[in-house]
């Protein structure tokens, strides 16, 4: 401590010195003159002590606790530390490199260590988005039996559900949606990747039906609408002319009537294709103001007469070279 801050507490005068104390004790000495009907100094001194006293307790007693660290206790195994150039750890690559028994070993070591389990390599894969891209259920499913979280993303916004719907995996679907959390399949159904697509919307493009079918009887939204155009997947099956797809999705209650941002129903989009069977079951199930395509206001325009003759110049303030043109 320096020579200053020794003095500031009274060390070097023997006696500590308090400066709140001997501001309140300057107040004292005011108070005492005030007059023959002032409190006796020696009353006024001990109120004025006690006063002191009382903030002084006040003080010690108003102390802010101290927020633990959540991951103070956390003190992982070597192993877990460890992790290569594109982030991924032991887990990630027992599971890439399809080492079942390894994978499984490492998982029964993590046990609700969510931590570890939940960690992203530098594409924001988890084990368990690994586990799904190689097709291996059951290293997929103790994942979640040991805690792994179903709703993490990767870098393009995928849950590990999104690519099992993408692939067209039934088993992945199955696996996730019995062992994750009831409560998550909802929200998992609801969510949308980068590209804006729910897990129905990529079954949909892929055409993977048993998974379309899978998806709607466990709660999915099957007008859900893309939020780039609006589309839901009976629009992706006319803009794909996928007939089994549309059939399907007509069977489990699309609403032929919803539009997309533009204003088109499924029905108007056939106009121009070359499949009649789909234009024609969509036209009987089709208000009837949304079965054709609406008029262009371009030909309208063309039909209209030109408020201009042949011989009467539109524009006669055009100059070139500084001089009028007539």
């Amino acid at each position: 401590m320096s020579v200053r801050n020794l003095d500031y507490f009274g060390v070097m005068g023997g006696e500590a010195r308090d400066p709140t104390k001997e501001k309140l004790m300057q107040g004292t000495e005011e108070r005492t003159d005030s007059g023959l009907d002032s409190m006796k100094e020696e009353d006024y001194n001990n109120m004025i002590q006690d006063d002191y006293n009382n903030m002084i307790q006040d003080i010690k007693d108003f102390q802010i606790q101290p927020v633990p660290d959540l991951y103070q206790e956390y003190d992982p195994e070597p192993w877990k530390k460890q992790v290569n150039e594109d982030g991924d750890t032991f887990l990630h690559l027992a599971i890439i490199h399809e080492e079942k028994h390894l994978a499984l070993e490492a998982i029964r070591r993590s046990l609700k260590d969510i931590f570890y389990l939940d960690l992203q390599n530098h594409l924001q894969q988890t084990p368990l988005h690994l586990a799904v891209i190689t097709e291996q259920p059951e290293i997929a499913q103790m994942l979640l039996k040991a805690g792994s979280d179903p709703e993490i993303r990767d870098f393009r916004g995928n849950t590990a559900l999104h690519i099992a719907c993408k692939q067209g995996s039934l088993r992945g679907l199955g696996v996730i949606t019995q062992y994750c959390k009831s409560h998550q399949i909802p929200s998992l159904l609801q969510s949308i990747n980068y590209d804006g697509y729910t897990c129905l919307h990529l079954a949909a493009i892929h055409g993977f039906l048993a998974i379309v079918e899978s998806l709607i009887r466990l709660g999915a939204d099957i007008n859900a609408q893309e939020p780039c155009n609006g589309r839901t997947a009976l629009h992706l099956a006319v803009d794909l002319q996928n007939a089994e797809l549309m059939s399907l999705l007509l069977k489990l209650g699309a609403d032929t009537n919803r539009v997309t941002y533009q204003g088109y129903s499924p029905c108007q989009l056939t106009w121009g294709r070359n499949n009649l069977l789909i234009q024609q079951q969509l036209v009987s199930l089709t208000q009837e103001n949304l079965q054709n395509l609406p008029e262009s206001d371009e030909e309208d325009s063309c039909d209209s007469e030109s408020e201009y003759s042949d011989d009467e110049i539109m524009y006669d303030d055009c100059t070139f070279g500084g001089q009028k043109l007539h």
